[in-house]
């Protein structure tokens, strides 16, 4: 039924919020095209009166970050008994918090790297763990507060223990993978396609390469082999289902193929809000699998659900 009133969820007040408005600009003016009547909400602390108020018979949820991504708004909708895309509560909170995610993945059979969660301050005087290692804010997306600590590097981080740090007292420290970055999509129980990111003039996939327009080049189908694109779609889909995810998700792996082609395949995280901007990922990959971007979101309106 096109004629469904789709509220479109967007902004926010995460770190995320410019790419969430350009997520939830792009998702509205999309469904528009596809006839459902849109209203595009920039979310606010008032943000369950409003939706009482307006009465949508879908929320799509494009919002990034803590609040839009972590069981928050999800909790919200399910109190306002309003059918939402993307993942429920639980599997939402999961997934936000890397640590646990990682641990659930693990118990399903996926290959994580090792990794303990600090307090940021004991990162200070020594090296967590031995070097090569990544700094993450537990819960936090688009690689906001990530520090990669290199080989040759005689002392931790000090920026993490700085007051200018904002991500939270505790961090994750995981051993830094080798190799090339790769993402897998999920949509409802299929995985789709795997791409290649290869990040232009950065060192890793940052915010600048994943929401600046030629910060990164994808490569779709990923060049690989055939045995590996179907081993990355395989565990995508395990660590959706296992974390419990719905709708579109998506999973990031790193694959060092420096000493063999079979090589060390590592998952990193799931991302149930992927970005749904012109330079997104999903976009990209349901496109290459025969879904324009009308019909992806079609397809997320058309799932949506409470209780999920």
């Amino acid at each position: 039924m096109k004629s469904k009133h789709v509220a479109v969820l967007m902004g926010g007040f995460s770190s995320e919020r410019p790419v969430s408005l350009s997520s939830g600009n792009s998702c509205a003016d999309a469904l528009e095209a596809e006839g459902y009547r849109v209203t595009r909400v920039d979310v606010a602390r008032n943000v369950s009166s409003v939706l009482s108020e307006l009465g949508p018979d879908v929320a799509f949820n494009a919002l990034h970050g803590p609040f839009g991504e972590d069981g928050t708004i999800q909790g919200i909708l399910e109190y306002l008994a309003i059918p939402y895309t993307h993942s429920g509560v639980l599997a939402s909170a999961l997934a936000m918090n890397k640590s646990q995610a990682k641990k659930i993945a693990k118990a399903a059979g996926v290959p994580v790297a090792e990794s303990k969660v600090i307090d940021r301050f004991a990162v200070k005087n020594k090296h967590p763990m031995p070097a090569p290692y990544v700094v993450k804010p537990v819960a936090e997306g688009s690689s906001f507060g990530v520090v990669i600590v290199k080989e040759d590097q005689s002392h931790p981080p000090q920026i993490i223990a700085s007051p200018e740090w904002r991500y939270g007292d505790m961090v994750m420290v995981e051993r830094y993978v080798h190799g090339r970055e790769l993402t897998c999509a999920v949509m409802g129980d299929v995985a789709l396609g795997v791409c290649e990111i290869v990040p232009t003039g950065h060192s890793f996939y940052d915010y600048d390469s994943k929401y600046v327009p030629g910060g990164s080049k994808h490569e779709i189908p990923a060049k690989i082999s055939l045995n590996i694109y179907q081993k990355i779609q395989t565990l995508a889909l395990k660590a959706h289902q296992a974390i419990g995810c719905r709708g579109v998700s998506r999973s990031d792996f790193r694959y060092d193929d420096r000493h063999s082609e079979n090589g060390e395949l590592i998952w990193l995280e799931v991302n149930t809000q992927p970005g749904m901007t012109p330079t997104s990922l999903v976009p990209e990959i349901a496109a290459h699998a025969g879904h324009s971007f009308g019909e992806l979101l079609s397809w997320m309106v058309e799932d949506a659900s409470c209780l999920r």
